[in-house]
């Protein structure tokens, strides 16, 4: 029997379709070891968003939000919250449901107007992309920054991280010829902090100072705070301070058109208070109450997560835009 090409007998059909299958198993195990994997087209750059799927992602946090803070429950917007605004929104909703069990009597829904996106170009996940918004509580003229974050196909929108920035402070996004904006990595080099470790640079700037970051309200004026805090006779305070990049706690930013960068990432902080003897310790924040373990005797330990946008120049010093902080927790001890 010929074995040449234009043998079609059904034994030599079965042959080659056996060998096929196995050439393109091995090709994909051998993709699969080289971690080169590609699944719909995920290694392609393009838009992470719509413009309509992005304005439908505001709707929707904006929904599950007012939903949870109306009723002090952390369980209508977890799926819409992640990363450092989820421990700061979760703290704030589990202090207020001890507090107020029947719900929040308070409560103004949220509304955020005026959107506009800007919507990197990037390969594969996670996505993202920034709200720009004006909202009916604050300063009128104050822009609330949203980044909305997703880790995968199968999850939803969700927001990791939420700023507030003072009018003329946001900075102009570099963009393509279709408007979609240019994302910086972790370890861009071009920038005067690379994004990824911007969090432990502002962690080492808390303890030591220098001059990574430029005078203000978050830099020198919170360390000065802080020593005047510590020096107080019958209470020594110490500080803790460490960078939070993992998942959705990664930094994220954007180009802008004069070459640095609009950076948002997020941190942890502990504040511990020790009592000398004889001297009370009393607790009186009934946010701290509410999410208050053990018992306060000699000392009592704060927990924050606070989350940061910032101006990160080619060249100079960081620049704070904003800094939004919630109470996660209270540890009291002997």
């Amino acid at each position: 029997m010929s074995r040449d090409r234009g043998d079609r007998s059904p034994r030599t059909l079965r042959r080659r379709n056996r060998f096929a299958l196995a050439t393109a198993v091995a090709a994909a195990v051998s993709l699969t070891a080289s971690g080169c994997v590609v699944v719909h087209g995920e290694r392609e750059v393009v838009p992470t968003v719509t413009r309509a799927e992005a304005a439908r992602a505001l709707t929707d946090f904006l929904t599950a939000y007012n939903k949870a803070d109306k009723e002090f429950n952390r369980s209508l917007d977890a799926d819409r919250v992640t990363g450092a605004l989820a421990d700061m929104d979760g703290g704030k909703l589990d202090a207020g449901r001890r507090n107020n069990p029947d719900g929040n009597s308070r409560h103004v829904p949220l509304k955020l107007t005026g959107a506009r996106f800007a919507i990197p170009r990037k390969a594969g996940w996670p996505r993202w992309f920034v709200a720009d918004t004006l909202a009916n509580k604050g300063r009128k003229d104050a822009h609330w920054l949203l980044v909305f974050t997703r880790s995968g196909a199968s999850k939803v929108w969700a927001v990791s991280y939420l700023t507030i920035v003072q009018a003329g402070d946001v900075p102009a996004f570099k963009t393509d010829k279709d408007g979609w904006a240019e994302p910086v990595t972790a370890d861009d080099p071009s920038l005067a902090v690379q994004p990824g470790k911007l969090g432990s640079a502002y962690a080492t700037y808390l303890k030591s100072g220098g001059d990574t970051f430029a005078p203000g309200t978050h830099t020198s004026r919170w360390r000065e705070a802080r020593q005047r805090s510590a020096s107080k006779p019958g209470m020594a305070r110490q500080y803790i301070d460490r960078p939070l990049t993992k998942g959705d706690y990664a930094p994220v930013g954007l180009r802008t058109t004069d070459g640095g960068a609009l950076v948002f990432f997020a941190t942890q902080h502990y504040e511990k208070q020790t009592a000398a003897q004889g001297v009370n310790l009393t607790v009186t924040d009934p946010n701290i109450k509410a999410l208050l373990t053990g018992e306060v005797r000699q000392s009592l330990t704060l927990e924050f997560v606070s989350d940061q946008a910032v101006r990160d120049p080619s060249d100079g010093p960081v620049e704070f835009l904003s800094r939004v902080q919630g109470l996660t927790g209270a540890k009291g001890e002997d």
